[in-house]
């Protein structure tokens, strides 16, 4: 199993990107939201991966967070829905925006997003809400981001947070280096919360 990909992106066509890995090339199917935020070409980027596998056709999904990629998952396991319409609905919405749907009961945005029909986002209600994590929301502000250029994943991940909690690149990554780069992803966010506090 290829649970997650780290390299330089060589190719970038929606909704196919292809990261060079020590030489070897990985194509993965994306959603917008992760195309939009990737970088550009010849960055070094982070995928966590989900593989299908099957008789007739392999075929291997990126996300830019572990939390859409459990939410893609969790799509997979509801009646009637496939990889190209997860793939379509992380296209459409955000994982926020998915959660908050399915804790508020909101059908109608859901059957927003072309091939969803009244049937398949009423399912999606029953078969999603408890299975949904209530760490999403902490996961996806942990997402990788474009501007985040710590040397270690830990630390990557850390600036990739502050960064989308409204702090300046640069800034983060300043904080962020100043602390232990072997220190876990949450550790570093709590401490460079607390410098940024002072």
């Amino acid at each position: 199993m290829i649970g997650r990909l780290s390299g330089k992106l060589v190719a970038k066509e929606p909704p196919m990107v292809t990261v060079d890995v020590a030489g070897v090339g990985y194509d993965c199917m994306v959603s917008m939201h992760t195309f939009e935020r990737i970088g550009d070409m010849g960055e070094t980027v982070v995928l966590f991966t989900h593989l299908i596998w099957r008789e007739d056709n392999i075929s291997l999904y990126g996300f830019a967070s572990e939390a859409e990629r459990q939410v893609f998952r969790d799509l997979l396991k509801v009646s009637g829905v496939g990889a190209k319409v997860a793939l379509s609905i992380l296209s459409h919405l955000s994982v926020q925006d998915i959660v908050n749907a399915i804790q508020n009961n909101q059908v109608d945005i859901l059957v927003r997003v072309p091939g969803i029909g009244k049937k398949t986002a009423e399912r999606m209600m029953l078969d999603l809400r408890d299975r949904l994590s209530h760490n999403l929301h902490f996961e996806h502000a942990t997402r990788v981001h474009p501007e985040a250029k710590a040397a270690t994943s830990s630390s990557a991940e850390a600036v990739a947070a502050l960064v989308n909690l409204g702090y300046k690149a640069a800034d983060a990554n300043r904080i962020v280096a100043k602390f232990d780069s072997t220190s876990s992803t949450a550790e570093l966010i709590r401490q460079a919360l607390k410098e940024f506090a002072q």
